[in-house]
């Protein structure tokens, strides 16, 4: 890297470094902070995962996804036969396959023998016994392999888990030996992100680092911390998405969730500012860690006004739906949490109304398995999967819909947040359909723009959708209050995010009167 890309120029502010743990695209507050920070004249390096190393400009940005090998995703026990859990499986080395294809490939063997016997009349009684006697050994010694085909499987899922007692008092020994340095022991990928990551970081001398949640955290904490070594200050922004305590752990093992909240509690109090996406968030965050301020909130408000008149993708095309046929709408993250089933499950009760699914993958498995249901419901010609567009053209894409559904289950997160989809949902003027989780429901019954139901009740979920569609009008009379949607833009939401990194970099603090000139350089 040369000296020229690793020093901002002079006609910035100053280099912020974003950090993500994702390959950019999809994660729209990621695009809009990157965007409204380059916007306000900032040198902004984005930097994200991908399986290639990759760089691109993207709205004045530079996207940076770099490639990030795994091997402390492992567990050393998972190396090692385990004796205990499944006693005949086949070590995990990856004999299991090969002696599965071995058998494979002998009774294969057996039938063309088999055949070629058959062609030559018969053979003598000595080889056809010679024959079935292999083929029995061939079938027996198949099901042997199945077994501990099976076993292998079993114990690696068990021990996945991590929740043998001997699992669980690993667990509570280095918790209590360690405390919150703990995640070293319980969740060793976190190194794996920091083997990636710190060198570029380092390499690009920030001014700033903003770190998108919990994994980037102890990146940007360390990174600042190795910058101040060699005498600069460099200030740290932690963007908290997600109240991490209250999370659905994104691994199914018993370590994966006590070790990011050691490594997220080790590493908080290295912010010089946290921002977050609610009040009732920020008031959680600050009482967790003890922060010397409330975090700042940076709502997840949609980015409109970029996109020209006429040039809105059109979602009742996408789904091949004509104007006039009722169309609900979920867009966002597709998981179980998430609640789409009710949604497939009410299509029976809900006849002449179709569904749209805006996802990032139409082929996930579970967009498939919901794909499958509504057929056997035979509703699968109402059903309709579509791909996420650019999030700048969400909003008017949504506009095609009748009605915006909100369904998410249950969860401590859930409750605590407008998440972005209402907002877009908002600005698209649809009225909304939203489970009971708190901080949404509330919303609505208070602005009157769309209804509630209890989560995972088809019933009620049918009751508040066939309330929205007998009167759109009157949820969509919400709208017309223009304080309603006044502060849910992402402009608002950029301000507030310029104004925290003015906060921690006064000198870098630009004239209004200069911006122009600053942002055309």
């Amino acid at each position: 890297m040369s000296a020229s890309e690793t020093a901002a120029p002079r006609s910035t502010r100053g280099r912020v470094v974003m950090l993500v743990d994702n390959g950019v695209d999809g994660d729209s507050r990621v695009q809009k902070s990157a965007r409204s920070a380059a916007d306000a004249g900032w040198d902004v390096v984005l930097i994200g995962r991908s399986g290639t190393t990759e760089t691109r400009t993207w709205h004045d940005a530079e996207v940076r996804l770099i490639p990030m090998a795994a091997p402390l995703a492992r567990r050393r026990h998972e190396f090692r036969r385990h004796w205990v859990v499944a006693p005949l499986a086949y070590p995990p080395t990856g004999i299991a396959a090969r002696r599965k294809q071995e058998v494979k490939a002998w009774r294969a063997d057996l039938k063309v023998r088999r055949a070629a016997r058959k062609i030559r009349g018969g053979g003598s009684k000595a080889s056809g016994a010679v024959l079935r006697a292999e083929e029995f050994a061939a079938k027996a010694t198949g099901k042997w392999v199945a077994l501990r085909n099976r076993q292998l499987a079993f114990g690696q899922r068990a021990r996945r888990r991590l929740v043998l007692p001997s699992d669980r008092a690993y667990t509570l020994f280095w918790k209590t030996v360690m405390g919150d340095r703990s995640w070293r022991r319980l969740e060793p990928i976190l190194w794996d992100y920091e083997l990636a990551y710190g060198p570029v970081v380092d390499a690009l001398k920030p001014d700033l680092i903003h770190a998108n949640d919990f994994r980037m955290l102890g990146i940007g904490a360390r990174a600042a911390v190795r910058a101040h070594a060699k005498g600069r200050d460099v200030k740290l922004v932690w963007d908290a998405h997600e109240f991490l305590p209250g999370v659905q752990p994104w691994q199914n093992n018993e370590r994966w969730l006590p070790g990011n909240v050691a490594c997220e509690r080790e590493y908080a109090p290295y912010a010089d500012a946290v921002i977050t996406v609610s009040g009732s968030l920020a008031e959680l965050l600050q009482r967790t860690h003890k922060l010397p301020a409330r975090p700042d909130v940076v709502l997840n408000a949609p980015d409109i006004g970029h996109l020209a008149p006429g040039d809105a993708p059109d979602l009742r095309a996408a789904c091949g739906v004509g104007p006039g046929v009722p169309l609900l709408v979920y867009s966002g993250v597709a998981a179980e949490k998430r609640g789409l089933g009710v949604m497939v499950e009410a299509l029976p009760k809900l006849p002449g109304v179709h569904v749209a699914f805006v996802v990032g993958k139409v082929t996930a498995p579970y967009v498939v398995g919901l794909q499958k249901r509504a057929a056997e419901l035979g509703a699968a010609d109402r059903l309709h999967v579509v791909p996420y567009v650019p999030h700048w053209e969400v909003v008017p894409f949504l506009a095609g819909a009748d009605v915006g559904v909100i369904p998410i289950q249950h969860f401590p997160n859930h409750e605590i947040a407008l998440i972005t989809k209402f907002f877009e949902y908002s600005h698209a003027r649809l009225p909304i359909v939203v489970s009971d989780v708190r901080t949404m429901s509330e919303t609505v019954t208070k602005t009157g723009q769309g209804e509630v139901f209890r989560a995972d009740d088809v019933d009620d979920y049918v009751r508040a959708v066939s309330a929205v569609l007998a009167d759109t009008a009157r949820y969509r009379a919400a709208y017309a209050d223009p304080e309603l949607l006044s502060t849910w833009t992402w402009t608002a939401q950029a301000e507030v995010l310029d104004g925290v990194y003015q906060r921690l970099l006064p000198d870098r603090a630009i004239d209004p009167a200069d911006a122009p000139a600053m942002l055309a350089s």
